[in-house]
């Protein structure tokens, strides 16, 4: 009988490293099919430095787990005889991203390749309301988009909510511009969408995280930056949030409140804000002081009044620009970024905007690297939105650890 000391024992790894291992592999191979997009078994072995053996084991059962497929084409790249092409299965297990802002609730259903499959964009305006039932009726919208999703054999394994105000802990602690206090937005929408689904339904996990951090990560997974890993992500929504990426990564900061670009002061004696602050940017470039300015009664009649020249549209656009570049201004001097990137009703607005912005920029920037001849403003991608990337944080999860959310 050997002892605790034999070489032979100690040389093996216990049962649950064992374990652990063989789930941090199943992670590795799923993760390289995924960022490939497609690939074949040989390849995925060369670039994980894995056996062919290791991997072809390793992709049977994420095949059946119903996270990986094979597409039907091969592929003959590498020595030996052609390869199967794997993908990311576009059935299965999915993620459900639900964005709850002031005036709207968007919801949508990713697959596994990222692809948006079911999407749903609801008007409706949350600031009279109270907490629970405006997460009633996003949870409404949201079991309609389930069902939806269903009927295209997708079934996701975990919700997001993005949420517009500082978020930690699953609890809203401020959202000045829906009037909400330590909300508990986690609990409250769980309940809600329980109650909203089919009697038997299988419960969701529910995390949720600030709409601009979000939507910042759906512009660094899904938006057209190219090489571009460190930006100031800005969105104008009725407030105006904001986000920083610094290379490749979120900066969340001590309390998980970094990015809110929207209440820097940009006129110190300025108008009073919601948040309790006075002169933020909100007050001048955000949507609802906007339309106040110009005296518009939304953002398509302000478009149409810019179009045409009217005078007093403008001019409140061009305030909104130039209190824009002021607060982006200092962002840039603090983190040296590649780029900002303008989100929301922003793209629309550019035309107007950009120019009184960069005029700061060129202005305030001490490196002299933003001017508006080399202006690094630029229009977020149509594609990436907060639904979108709350979406995508589920399939992180996935794709971290298949064994939990496969089949």
């Amino acid at each position: 009988m050997r002892t605790m000391n034999s070489p032979r024992r100690s040389a093996e790894p216990p049962k649950a490293d064992k374990a652990g291992v063989r789930r941090h592999n199943l992670s590795l191979v799923l993760r390289t099919v995924h960022d490939a997009g497609e690939t074949t078994r040989a390849a995925v072995a060369a670039h994980v430095g894995l056996t062919r053996p290791a991997v072809s084991s390793l992709v049977e059962q994420l095949m059946e787990l119903g996270l990986l497929v094979e597409s039907g084409k091969t592929f003959s790249g590498h020595a030996g005889r052609p390869g199967t092409v794997l993908k990311p299965a576009s059935t299965g297990p999915a993620g459900l991203g639900v964005e709850l802002n002031v005036d709207y609730v968007s919801v949508c259903v990713a697959d596994l390749t990222g692809t948006d499959r079911v999407r749903r964009t609801v008007r409706l305006d949350n600031r009279a309301l109270a907490p629970v039932e405006v997460l009633r009726r996003a949870a409404a919208v949201a079991a309609e988009v389930l069902a939806e999703a269903a009927a295209e054999d997708l079934w996701p394994t975990g919700v997001r909510l993005a949420l517009p105000g500082l978020v930690a802990g699953g609890t809203v602690q401020q959202a000045p511009n829906l009037g909400w206090n330590r909300v508990d937005a986690d609990t409250l929408f769980t309940r809600a969408l329980a109650a909203a689904r089919p009697a038997g339904a299988p419960a969701l996990p529910v995390a949720s995280d600030n709409e601009a951090n979000v939507a910042a990560l759906a512009e660094l997974w899904f938006g057209g930056l190219g090489g571009i890993r460190t930006f100031v992500h800005v969105t104008g929504e009725i407030g105006v949030g904001g986000a920083i990426v610094l290379d490749g990564e979120l900066l969340r900061g001590a309390h998980g409140f970094a990015g809110e670009i929207g209440h820097l002061t940009v006129v110190p004696d300025g108008p009073r804000c919601r948040c309790g602050s006075s002169g933020c940017l909100e007050r001048y470039a955000g949507q609802a002081a906007l339309l106040r300015a110009a005296g518009a009664p939304g953002v398509d009649a302000l478009v149409r009044r810019a179009e045409d020249g009217e005078e007093r549209t403008l001019a409140a656009l061009h305030q909104a620009g130039r209190m824009l570049g002021v607060a982006v201004s200092g962002a840039v001097n603090l983190l040296d970024p590649q780029a900002v990137v303008l989100g929301g009703i922003f793209p629309r607005l550019a035309a107007w905007l950009v120019p009184a912005a960069e005029a700061e920029l060129g202005l305030r920037v001490v490196s002299g690297l933003w001017t508006p001849a080399r202006g690094r403003l630029r229009a977020a991608s149509s594609t990436a939105d907060a639904a979108r990337g709350a979406a995508a944080l589920v399939l992180h999860d996935i794709l971290a650890d298949p064994l939990t959310y496969g089949a």
